[in-house]
């Protein structure tokens, strides 16, 4: 007996590779985009397909670069003062995480609670993230001072792989502090809103490792505040994102948020400013100069068409 399905139970054709080579491309636009557009501008593209099976050079660049703008703009909405604060606090907790990196084998249990307060910033539980910064920060300043505060420390802490010196051996208690205090604040104005902050992006804990690394060796090994070239590229990366995002959006969370990370981490500069090199203040004009094209970038003119 045969039987056959009614019309309505009849399966749609299986997509073309063009189909799916162009449904991949699409991926580029946040979610919200796709499921509004999408099939629109799929029709679109395939509509001039003509016989092709990959999708032309052109049409590449233009998706890509069409989705990572949508990307940026959406991230564009809301308070951007307080956005900005949110995003700065991140990037803050990820540089304090990236410092307890190379020691986590000594120091496991700081560096797991130095990871939670990263992930807790990240999702929106601001209050977690104030009690994990807090207890962290209080133990990172107490083995700067070389105290011993919750449990006992051996001193120095040495590093693992990642690293090539004994936490904050070149450091003070106040530069040490300034990080999880500069996060802190932060955290405060943001409990003190009603609306809770946006969920931050997982590519941040991609940032994590670079940061902690102390290698390639770049500088002198007897440099009394030694910069590393993976870090440098982290962070040159991390501003040139918020002078393109700042140039995209017209908003200026971007270049807020890189000033308070600036303001949070060139506490080590000022310490041995007497010691500094022409690769440190190049570095640090390399950072301030992103800083204010993240600035001016919003102010950039419109381009209008002549009627």
């Amino acid at each position: 007996m045969t039987i056959v399905k009614p019309a309505s139970a009849v399966e749609p054709p299986a997509p073309s590779v063009l189909e799916r080579r162009y449904r991949k491309l699409l991926l580029a636009y946040p979610r919200h985009y796709r499921t509004a557009y999408g099939d629109e501008l799929l029709d679109v593209l395939l509509a001039d397909a003509a016989g092709r099976t990959v999708p032309p050079p052109k049409e590449v660049w233009g998706l890509l670069l069409g989705g990572v703008r949508s990307r940026i703009l959406h991230q564009a909405t809301g308070n951007a003062w307080a956005d900005g604060l949110h995003l700065a606090v991140t990037a803050v907790t990820a540089a304090n995480l990236a410092a307890l990196l190379p020691y986590a084998g000594t120091l496991p249990l700081w560096t797991l609670l130095s990871a939670l307060a990263l992930l807790a910033v990240q999702r929106g539980r601001l209050r977690t993230a104030f009690a994990l910064t807090l207890v962290t920060g209080v133990k990172a300043a107490a083995i700067a001072a070389g105290r011993p505060a919750f449990d006992l420390t051996v001193l120095p802490v040495y590093p693992n792989p990642l690293g090539d010196r004994p936490l904050f051996g070149d450091s003070s208690p106040l530069v040490a502090a300034a990080g999880y205090a500069v996060a802190l604040a932060g955290l405060l104005v943001l409990i003190s809103r009603s609306r809770p902050p946006r969920v931050r992006s997982w590519w941040w804990w991609a940032a994590i490792v670079p940061a902690a690394w102390a290698g390639p060796a770049w500088m002198a090994e007897e440099a009394g505040h030694p910069l590393s070239l993976s870090r440098m590229a982290a962070e040159v990366t991390a501003f040139g994102l918020a002078a393109l995002c700042g140039y995209l959006a017209r908003d200026h969370r971007w270049a807020f948020a890189a000033s308070v990370y600036l303001l949070a981490t060139s506490g080590g500069m000022i310490l041995h400013a007497p010691e500094l090199t022409k690769q440190h203040l190049a570095y640090e004009g390399v950072l301030v100069l992103l800083a204010l094209a993240a600035a001016f970038a919003p102010f950039r003119h419109r381009r209008h068409c002549l009627d």
